[in-house]
Order: C-alpha cells, then structure tokens, then sequence
C-alpha cells in the first residue's frame, strides 16, 4: 500500500487513522479490519470484520 495514500485514510466510523497490518486496514477504535482487494482498500463499514482485543496486538 501507497505510504501517502496510508497517511490519509481513515476509519470510515470513528475517523481516526488506520493501521496496516497483513493486508488489511485496522481501527483499533472501531475494533474493525478493512480489507484491501486487488490493493484497493475497502472501507465499507459492513465490509469490515470484526476483530478482538487480541488481534489488535
């Protein structure tokens, strides 16, 4: 992923800044991971998958 394209994505839900982590997006707020198809990320809210506290390490 484009680091520029990185610094300005944000969470769809809680605004705040996504964290790239194996080939998804991550908001440790939302407890959401994005995924990024084909290197477009997707950040549709009922795209995302819910992830755990554990996840989030």
């Amino acid at each position: 992923m484009n680091e520029k394209l990185l610094e300005i994505l944000v969470c769809p839900l809680t605004r705040n800044k996504l964290i790239l982590k194996n080939d998804e997006l991550i908001s440790r707020e939302a407890k959401l991971a994005y995924p990024i198809r084909e290197g477009i990320p997707i950040l549709i809210i009922s795209e995302a998958r819910s992830i755990s506290d554990e996840d989030l390490k």
